[in-house]
Parts: structure tokens; sequence; C-alpha cells
């Protein structure tokens, strides 16, 4: 609930931009990035303003050419941005947040039970790079996001795909990925979209379908499913993911998974 006091406690005004990172963010999410190494060139930007200006762009969905002076360069920012992306670090960052998010909460470090559903992106207009396709059912042109969340809504493994893959395809390469970062997954709870016996069968995971109540029309409330749709919302702040904007796929996940990873990052931070 929003307070007078938790406003102030939570207040950004005191930061260059309201998207950097307070110092408790920080101190968190520090220990998990590189550090420059003790021969070669010596880094001319530290790594805290580069995270400022990748948040920047993540968080109010500007072009890199439009970062704000007041950061480093585009170019290095956007350079540092496809590096931190194909080594992996935003996957390894959201997983220990993960963890140590759940242990805050008095959870195990993994979890057991699950949540699978997809969201599909329009693509960001005429002339944008990158593979797209159509999805017939929301009748939308763009990518489709898959994600598998734990029961409370934290990001567990996603994926990135073109519209038209239906979602069982992609939602049967999760729990697969899932086997070996979540190895104690034992049930997955999934709309009727992951029905049928090429899902169920495709990992030791169950697949508990929530089916809507018996002459439901319009949106209702599901039990369980409310949770991802949940972190969906969540995550759909970030106005670089309103729209698929991105020219590969590995971006996109990389934004995605960023998001999905700040959102822990500020939660712990408010914990400390």
């Amino acid at each position: 609930m929003w307070t007078p006091a938790a406003r102030a406690e939570l207040s950004r005004e005191s930061l260059p931009y309201a998207t950097c990172l307070r110092d408790a963010e920080w101190g968190i999410v520090a220990p998990l990035l590189p550090t420059p190494a003790s021969t070669g060139r010596p880094w001319r930007w530290p790594l805290r303003s580069i995270l400022d200006g990748i948040l920047y762009v993540l968080r109010t969905g500007c072009a890199w050419r439009h970062l704000p002076l007041d950061f480093p360069p585009w170019s290095t920012v956007h350079r540092w941005f496809l590096r931190l992306s194909q080594e992996g670090l935003f996957e390894r960052l959201a997983h220990a947040l993960t963890i140590a998010d759940r242990e805050r909460a008095g959870r195990e470090a993994s979890p057991t039970g699950a949540i699978l559903d997809a969201q599909a992106a329009r693509s960001g207009g005429v002339g944008v790079a990158g593979e797209r396709g159509y999805d017939p059912a929301k009748r939308v042109v763009g990518s489709k996001r898959h994600a598998l969340t734990d029961t409370d809504g934290r990001l567990l493994v996603a994926a990135v795909s073109p519209a038209n893959l239906h979602d069982s395809h992609g939602g049967i390469a999760l729990l697969r990925a899932s086997r070996g970062v979540w190895p104690f997954l034992a049930h997955c709870f999934a709309d009727r979209a992951y029905q049928g016996e090429r899902l169920a069968s495709a990992t030791a995971i169950t697949v508990e379908i929530v089916q809507p109540e018996e002459g439901q029309k319009g949106f209702a409330v599901q039990p369980r499913r409310w949770v991802i749709e949940r972190t969906f919302g969540w995550i759909s702040r970030c106005r670089r993911l309103a729209r698929d904007h991105e020219a590969t796929a590995s971006s996109a996940l990389a934004f995605f998974i960023f998001a999905a990873a700040m959102i822990l990052v500020r939660r712990l931070a408010r914990s400390l």
C-alpha cells in the first residue's frame, strides 16, 4: 500500500534518472557482474554507468542513439549490452536473484511447481529487422515470449520465437530447458493451449491444464494462472517491451529476462 512513509523510502528523486540503480540495488547486482581483467586496457567507463544506460533504454523504450549524454556513449552501452547478452549474464543474474528472493521469502531455493504461458508482442513497425510471424489467435504480427515462472511469479526460464510458433511447441522447449537449471520441478500449470499428449510426455514434469469455468465469457481470473499474467503485467511496464523492436531474438530475450531480474533486484533491496 502506498503511504507517505513508503513513498519516501522508495523515492528516486535524488538519482540523475528514475531508472538508475540506487546504492542498495547496485550492491546486490555488482557481485554478479564481470570485473576488469588484471591485464589489458582498463575500462574507460564504470560498469554501473553502463548498466544504468541499459536500464534507461529498457524502461523508457528510447532508441540507442537517443540515449542522454549523461550516460556513456550510446555505442559503448549498446556494445556492452550485446556482450553481456552473448555471455548469458542476464540469465545467470535472473537465476541467482530468483534463488535469493525465494530464500528471503522462506522458501526452498529450487522450486517444485511452475506456471507456463506465452505473450505475443507486436512488431515495432515497417523496416524493423528480424524474423517475424503471424499469430492468428491474437491477430498479432511480431514475436512471442514464452515464460516459465514459479508459483510466486519469479521468472525461471524464458524464450523468444516468431509469433506463428504454437504455444505448446515453445512450452516443450522451456520444460526441457528447465531440467538443467531447475532439476526439482515436478508440476506445472498451464492453459488449454498446452493440452495434449505431446507436451505432457515431453519431460517428467506433470502438466495440469487450468480449465475456465463452465459458461465463462470474457475475462476472468483463473486459479494459479493469474500469477504469470501478473508477471507479464509487471514486465510490460518497460516500454522497450511494449512492442518488438529487436533485430535478433537474443536481444529480445535479454531485455525480457533483464526486466524480470530488475523486479527482484528492487524487491531484495527494499528488504535490506
